[in-house]
């Protein structure tokens, strides 16, 4: 009989089968720290076996011993006894932890409130030597970083790491990593140069770089789309001052600033892994003293900078005894090179960089480049660099063009000592060409002609072809420029003096090209003519742009005449509508008098109008208006605005209608006029003024010793609107009283306001015992106005 499986048997079945795989990974990574850890013991009982001098199991059942007697597991001793064996960067780290863990260091233990009271120094020399251990026993790097975040990574809390090899480009490989999903490790696995990253910034300063989160504009790395609040961590992974690549530790959180001891523990990870890079991308080299060692064979790195037709130098590494870099020792000095302090290839081969060089190499930097080569691979190069050097004891500056690059475990550096006479010869080319000058010198005696590449060019003939001699120049020009060319051939060769001439050169492809040519005749001792030498230029562009000024000039002078014309045209129109003052009237009880200025310059000739005249009805009407612009366009539309008002005005209409009527002439029956009036009607009768405005300055009333404008009426300017409304205002004068009606030009300034403009015109109209004429000529003689614009004033008196 068959049964069917139902749902959750099924389900039962894949959780057994989900545990088991979880069991067996859990034994497998316990497999994997116990083999480290025997790894570890089994180094410590070597150690045991050489200073006892016993034998295998002797010295395990001795370190069994000394573990019960101490306290401690096996793991734990035999830690303790690699760190006195080593006594390398593990064992520094140690024994930094057992001092701020006890207490003393003083006041800094109290800092490192962040480390886990549980973490003790033994746990943290047995985390780094069973991480070493499993370095040395790992197959390839990708095993190493697994035995580091297993060992001595996630007890610090990390969740993932990557170990970064630096090409001799200075590109990044990812050659070990652990904690990241396989698809995103297979997109970072190569990072080409000039790429920004968090491992390349490390790899580029050469020092630790911290991210505690990734803000917006940090910079990317391997697994920022799967944990991008996470903080990381990127060390420089490098023995004897080279780079080898990075160790980049991620944590699954943001990262607070970590205690220095952890920061030293992370660093001796990073100098493991540099011992397992030394090899190579993917290699594995137990870190022992030969590592460092220098390669003897430097043979191809010397036959390539012998075959240079530079100076160069053949650097390798000079180190401290505990690994660091010191200097660079002057290994070969090839055949071409010129010592700047004058010195002799054999007494600078062999030496120290910085003995040979101290202020060449310090004071300008040259030895912090050098060093950074030799540390990332990334070339240097620089042109007119300045180099100082002691001749006699006397600093002595050079000028040097360098090139710095690494060669495997060396490095190559490139000097060429400026020459002033390359350099000179160098500028007098680019000055050619830039010029367009060609030069020759022609050999009257044996006919040969030399030419410089330049002229080949100007003529449009290959370098192959023959230069052609002074005598057959007219063959290549205009047939109009061959008496020139005459009397210039003519004043070289037979005369023997100096000569220029200017022709059109007829090119074989047709192009014309307008030169000029200068040439002076050479004489040998007994003054006879031995060659003639000189130089063409190309002056085409000079001539074209001479043509084009002339043209322009014509244009302008034109232009100008036109312009002068047209001036004259509008201020003639202008004084024959409004001269400059007007005779009085005709008006009982009343004084007018009349003032109108035009601009100073022709071409400010603008729109300022006035006009007063006495209606059927007896009553005066006084207009001050201004449209806007200047010339001719502006003229004619003052006179159509100014004629317009006077036949509207005989309608009887209030100065409000009048205006809003001449608004929709503004409007219709010009084109695109805009402009501002003030309308008034004066009624001798009642003493009686009625007024209106459009976006006009508002009339001045001066009464006595006082003065002020009258209140304004609303209403806006002419023309801007199709139909407008403009208030009435209403005032009784008295007799003795003066009104003032005027534009703009009268008051305005550039570098003040309206306000203050017609504050200092109130100051000057207050001058008490003038006539009505003295008055508006004296407003015109002080008038402050800087804009050269006209101006209008009307002046009534009641008398």
């Amino acid at each position: 009989m068959e049964h069917t499986a139902g749902p959750d048997a099924e389900g039962a079945g894949m959780g057994r089968l989900a545990a088991t795989v979880a069991r067996l990974r859990d034994e497998i990574r316990a497999a994997q720290a116990a083999a480290d850890g025997r790894a570890l013991i089994e180094l410590a009982k070597g150690v045991l076996i050489e200073r006892l001098g016993c034998g295998p199991t002797a010295a395990g059942r001795q370190l069994a011993a000394l573990a019960e007697e101490s306290g401690l597991t096996q793991l734990e001793l035999a830690a303790d006894i690699v760190n006195q064996a080593a006594r390398d960067h593990v064992t520094e780290v140690a024994a930094d932890f057992v001092r701020r863990a006890t207490g003393q260091e003083g006041e800094d233990a109290e800092d490192d409130t962040d480390v886990p009271e549980i973490e003790d120094a033994a746990a943290v020399a047995v985390r780094l030597r069973t991480a070493e251990s499993g370095a040395a026993a790992a197959g390839d790097t990708q095993a190493v970083a697994e035995s580091l975040l297993e060992h001595a990574l996630t007890p610090l809390g990390a969740t993932a790491v990557a170990v970064w090899a630096a090409g001799a480009d200075a590109s990044l490989s990812l050659v070990g990593h652990a904690g990241f999903p396989a698809d995103e490790a297979g997109r970072w696995r190569y990072v080409p140069p000039g790429v920004c990253t968090l491992a390349r910034q490390a790899l580029t300063d050469r020092g630790t770089v911290c991210a505690e989160k990734q803000p917006s504009s940090a910079l990317p790395s391997i697994g920022w789309s799967h944990n991008p609040r996470g903080g990381r961590i990127a060390v420089p992974a490098g023995t004897g001052g080279r780079v080898h690549g990075i160790l980049e530790i991620c944590w699954p959180e943001p990262l607070e600033p970590q205690p220095p001891q952890i920061m030293r523990q992370v660093e001796a990870l990073a100098e493991l892994c540099a011992h397992t890079l030394e090899g190579g991308p993917g290699a594995v080299a137990t870190p022992t003293p030969d590592t460092w060692q220098l390669p003897q064979d430097l043979t191809e790195l010397v036959d390539l900078a012998e075959g240079l037709y530079d100076p160069a130098l053949v650097l390798t590494p000079h180190l401290w005894p505990d690994g660091r870099l010191a200097d660079f020792r002057i290994h070969h000095v090839n055949s071409r090179f010129t010592d700047p302090a004058g010195r002799p290839r054999n007494a600078v081969g062999g030496t120290l960089l910085l003995e040979s060089y101290p202020l060449a190499m310090g004071e300008s930097g040259m030895f912090e480049k050098i060093e950074r080569v030799y540390a990332t691979g990334e070339a240097f190069r620089s042109q007119r660099m300045t180099l100082t050097t002691l001749v006699d004891q006397v600093p002595l500056d050079t000028t040097v063009d360098v090139s710095v690059s690494r060669h495997g475990n060396s490095v190559l550096l490139i000097w060429r000592i400026e020459d002033d006479t390359a350099r000179l010869a160098n500028l007098l080319q680019h000055a050619q060409r830039l010029g367009r000058i060609g030069g020759f010198e022609e050999n009257v005696l044996s006919g040969e002609i030399v030419w410089n590449d330049q002229l080949f060019d100007l003529y449009g003939l290959p370098q192959t072809h023959r230069p052609v001699p002074l005598e057959e120049m007219a063959a290549h020009a205009h047939p109009d420029d061959a008496v020139s060319i005459g009397r210039f051939v003519r004043a070289v060769l037979h005369h023997r003096r100096p000569a220029s001439a200017a022709f059109r050169l007829q090119r074989p492809d047709g192009i014309t090209r307008h030169i000029r040519v200068v040439a002076e005749p050479v004489l040998d001792e007994d003054n006879r003519l031995r060659s003639v030498r000189g130089a063409y230029q190309d002056i085409s562009a000079q001539h074209w742009t001479e043509v084009a000024l002339a043209a322009t000039r014509d244009q302008l002078a034109h232009t100008e005449q036109q312009a002068a014309e047209r001036n004259r045209l509008t201020l003639q129109l202008q004084h024959a509508i409004m001269p400059p003052s007007h005779s009085g009237m005709d008006s009982p009880g009343l004084q007018v008098a009349v003032r109108y200025r035009p601009a100073e310059s022709e071409s400010m000739v603008g729109g300022d109008w006035y006009d007063v005249v006495v209606l059927p009805s007896k009553q005066v009407m006084l207009c001050v208006g201004d449209v806007a612009g200047h010339g001719i366009e502006a003229a004619t539309s003052m006179v159509v605005l100014r004629n317009a008002m006077r036949g509207l005005a005989v309608t009887g209409a209030g100065p409000g209608q009048l205006l809003a009527w001449l608004n929709i002439v503004a409007h219709y029956l010009t084109e695109h006029v805009t402009a501002t009036a003030v309308c008034g009607l004066y009624d001798p009768e009642t003493h009686t003024l009625r007024w209106a405005r459009a976006g006009h300055l508002p009339p001045v009333l001066i009464r006595g010793e006082h003065a002020a404008p009258l209140q304004p009426a609303g209403g806006i300017l002419l023309g801007a609107l199709s139909e407008a409304t403009y208030e009435e205002a209403e005032m009784q004068l008295d007799v003795g009283d003066t009104l003032l009606m005027y534009t703009d030009g009268l008051v305005e300034r550039r570098d003040e306001s309206v306000h203050e403009s017609l504050t200092r015109l109130l100051s000057n109209v207050r001058k008490p015992n003038l006539t009505l004429e003295q008055r508006l000529d004296g407003l015109l003689t002080h008038s402050k106005s800087d804009t050269d614009d006209d101006t209008c004033i009307i002046g009534i008196r009641v008398v």
